[in-house]
């Protein structure tokens, strides 16, 4: 009698199936490694298009030529980061991040640093950001407040205290500052375009002299006195 031995026969049929699906996992494999290869060492994804974005007082060509995009390097392997930070260190830039846009572009987003005052010296006008650094000796724009003070500078305490009362303006009484007068961490006053003058006293309180300070200029006077939140004086 002939012998059928089912299991074996049934391992044999199973097999070819499992070979079939190995070789072809191995095959993509293959060719992923290749492709990745081809992106990581050749020209293929190499910078074509550079866009520059929120430059106004930066020239743009300057932006560009701080990227040195190295020619015919994949994008795959430029540093992003040293990009940014050779970008971010110019004196009016604020911020700066680089990103890749595939297949071919690089996208540069800069923030500028804008002036919340300046003052004069023999060199020029300094201005100086909201985070209080000074970046530039040039003609102030049209609108930035004159900071007086003895000693004005990035590492002045008067001064940034001026930079922080500035900072919590309401922007209606922001627009009509004309001078700063800072003549002591807490005496501060603010010399307006019409002549008038708010005597706004030092940082405490600042949330609380904003609130009052509007209502207060709706009145009759030249001096408008809000160092005393809680007692208000017009003159």
């Amino acid at each position: 009698m002939r012998r059928i031995e089912f299991g074996r026969v049934g391992r044999g049929v199973g097999a070819a199936p499992w070979r079939r699906i190995w070789l072809l996992t191995a095959l993509a494999v293959v060719v992923l490694v290749a492709l990745g290869a081809v992106a990581w060492f050749t020209p293929v994804l190499s910078v074509r298009n550079v866009k520059v974005e929120g430059v106004v007082a930066v020239p743009d060509q300057q932006v560009r030529d701080l990227l040195e995009v190295p020619e015919g390097r994949s994008m795959l392997r430029i540093d992003t980061d040293a990009m940014a930070r050779r970008i971010a260190a110019l004196p009016k830039v604020r911020s700066a991040r680089v990103q890749r846009v595939f297949p071919s572009s690089v996208k540069v987003t800069v923030v500028e640093r804008t002036p919340v005052l300046f003052w004069d010296s023999a060199q020029g006008a300094h201005l100086m950001d909201a985070e209080g650094v000074e970046y530039s000796i040039e003609a102030p724009p049209i609108g930035v407040p004159k900071l007086l003070a003895d000693r004005p500078g990035s590492n002045d305490a008067v001064t940034k205290a001026a930079v922080a009362v500035l900072s919590v303006l309401p922007p209606a009484l922001s627009i009509q500052v004309d001078e700063v007068v800072a003549r002591s961490i807490s005496d501060i006053s603010l010399n307006l375009k019409d002549g008038r003058t708010v005597l706004w006293g030092g940082t405490n309180d600042a949330q609380r002299k904003a609130q009052v300070v509007l209502p207060l200029l709706t009145r009759e006077g030249r001096v408008f006195d809000v160092s005393s939140p809680n007692l208000v004086t017009v003159k």
